[in-house]
């Protein structure tokens, strides 16, 4: 049984997840660092498994997402220096079942192909899969599972620092839901600015894509922040925080088999 470590590296955050088989037996979210080494890998990797009682030899595959490139070097060293073999990276060539319709497919992001994928594999149907990264995304997949493309738009977390940052009186908030939509004071204001306001802009976009495409999509959210926003939407039908995780699961198998070899044997193509 092949033991799968599949790594997503976003602008903010790394979400790490182990598969044993075809389930996800544990995932974790760090800070992303592109100056992390595969030292510092290989000790903070090693500490989460053990955390989880899941044996460090365990390990026998990995597959990389990422958007941040100079990150790739030092986690597909770690792959190489201390299970032996490089992970399946995703990228040009990577064999992901879904054509790309956009005018320069080079130019989407990794993780919005994996979200996609995963998102048409669960919804089998065409949909709108939103992301709540540093950037928010909404990526639209055809019923014939094709990836027509999207829209970006800043993160919820990037507009509350920019207000922070360039407004002298206001404060850094925690991003939660206010009482009211009326604030009776600064946090509560600018939360529900950016939370409701958000919410709003999603339904507003889907609304539009609807109206684009001339057949029924279903709305997925994921992201860290998904739960949150998507409780305030009327589009979002559904929530999987763990999306890319399952979206490199897939492209891994597609490449590798689900009972293919070891780390290195694909590394796209």
């Amino acid at each position: 049984m092949t033991c799968l470590l599949a790594v997503d590296v976003g602008n903010t955050n790394t979400v790490l997840g182990v598969f044993r088989g075809g389930d996800l037996f544990a995932h974790w979210r760090i800070e992303t660092r592109a100056s992390r080494t595969s030292d510092e890998y290989a000790v903070l990797i090693r500490s989460l498994l053990e955390l989880e009682g899941f044996a460090w030899g365990s390990l026998d595959a990995g597959i990389i997402s990422s958007v941040v490139p100079p990150a790739v070097f030092g986690i597909q060293r770690f792959f190489k220096q201390y299970l032996g073999a490089p992970a399946l990276l995703v990228g040009p060539g990577i064999k992901t079942g879904m054509p790309i319709l956009y005018e320069n497919p080079r130019e989407v992001g990794a993780d919005r192909i994996v979200n996609s994928v995963a998102a048409f594999e669960q919804l089998k149907s065409g949909c709108i899969v939103v992301d709540f990264g540093t950037a928010t995304t909404w990526d639209v997949v055809t019923p014939k599972g094709e990836y027509l493309g999207g829209v970006i738009a800043p993160g919820v977390q990037i507009s509350a620092e920019a207000l922070y940052e360039h407004a002298a009186k206001l404060p850094r908030v925690e991003l939660a839901r206010p009482p009211k939509v009326v604030g009776r004071n600064t946090v509560s204001s600018m939360q529900a600015g950016l939370l409701f306001g958000y919410a709003g802009m999603v339904d507003a976009l889907v609304t539009r894509i609807r109206a684009e495409v001339d057949w029924p999509a279903r709305c997925i959210a994921t992201g860290g922040l998904a739960d949150l926003i998507a409780r305030e939407t009327t589009t979002i039908e559904a929530t999987d925080e763990l999306l890319t995780l399952k979206g490199l699961k897939i492209l891994f198998d597609r490449n590798v088999g689900a009972h293919g070899a070891a780390a290195g044997q694909v590394q796209g193509g």
